[in-house]
């Protein structure tokens, strides 16, 4: 029988075991992320519990204007989120690059096996954890960092009072915890190369560098774009774990490290749901744009392809 014409009906007839299987998948996404959509009205309004949601005072763009004026932190914590989230991007596709290509070409099948498991083992440890390691690394009296400078000579920093070094510090944390997590997906990608191509090259008399350069490398570009644009689309939203795992309340070194996402949970608790459901759609709406501005500049560098 031919099914042209059928239309919809008959398509859920003849795939209803598969479009049953989605149900669980598609409830959980309306109730988590459409159902919720009718929260944002509050960016607009000055929310309070009595009036609910639809019932507060509506005041325009108010929240949005004071996230911007001089009395709030908003340029400040936009440039941080940007500033970390930036350099942890250029440096998140450099080094996992990097490990995957040298990991890839490491031949001892036990010491990869070791190599590989070694840099993917921080992906597993949390945030809380992370901040007792750097405390350890960092403290003013007992920490290594003061007792390597101290062994060359040098005066021992007071880094838990010193703002100007969190930032990089979080950076490299960042970068030091996820890099080992992304370099395995580009592992992945290599191993669908093809030999051939490789064993001509050879032939050809090209280098290993050489190789990696004209072969690897473009090989891994696609994949490369793929992750960078999904990085991008989050640039404006920071790891509220990190930060307070790493930074906790410290009040010395917060305003520089406060990014979006902690602010938004201090506004919740001291200006309100309205203030903080602005921030939170101004994130969403720079991400939007963000990632499809990025993803119409892939196109172009990528053949055509990338997200969407």
């Amino acid at each position: 029988m031919n099914p042209v014409g059928k239309g919809f009906l008959y398509e859920i007839k003849k795939n209803r075991i598969l479009y049953l299987m989605c149900v669980p998948a598609l409830i959980i996404l309306i109730m988590f992320s459409y159902i919720p959509f009718a929260g944002v009205w509050m960016a607009f309004t000055d929310f309070n519990v009595v009036d609910g949601i639809f019932g507060s005072k509506f005041v325009g763009l108010d929240n949005f204007k004071y996230f911007f004026s001089a009395n709030s932190m908003g340029w400040k914590v936009t440039y941080n989120t940007l500033y970390i989230n930036f350099f942890s991007l250029i440096l998140g596709i450099i080094i996992p690059v990097s490990i995957a290509i040298f990991i890839n070409e490491i031949r001892h099948k036990a010491y990869k096996k070791i190599a590989q498991s070694m840099m993917f083992f921080p992906y597993f440890i949390s945030w809380v954890v992370v901040g007792a390691i750097l405390y350890g690394i960092f403290s003013t009296d007992v920490g290594v960092a003061n007792q390597i400078l101290k062994f060359f000579g040098a005066d021992p920093i007071s880094w838990y009072s010193e703002p100007k070094y969190w930032k990089w510090i979080i950076i490299l944390s960042s970068v030091w915890k996820w890099s080992g997590y992304s370099s395995i997906i580009y592992m992945a990608a290599m191993a669908n190369f093809d030999s051939s191509l490789y064993e001509a090259a050879k032939v050809d008399g090209a280098s290993k560098l050489q190789q990696i350069l004209h072969l690897t490398v473009p090989m891994l570009k696609p994949t490369i774009i793929v992750l960078s644009l999904l990085s991008i689309g989050r640039i404006f939203y920071g790891d509220f774990g990190m930060i307070y795992g790493i930074v906790g309340n410290n009040p010395v070194l917060v305003d520089e490290v406060t990014v979006i996402d902690t602010y938004v949970y201090q506004s919740m608790r001291t200006l309100g749901f309205s203030y903080s459901t602005a921030i939170g759609l101004f994130q969403s709406l720079m991400g939007l744009i963000l990632i499809t501005a990025a993803n119409q500049s892939a196109k172009k560098i990528n053949d055509g392809e990338g997200l969407f």
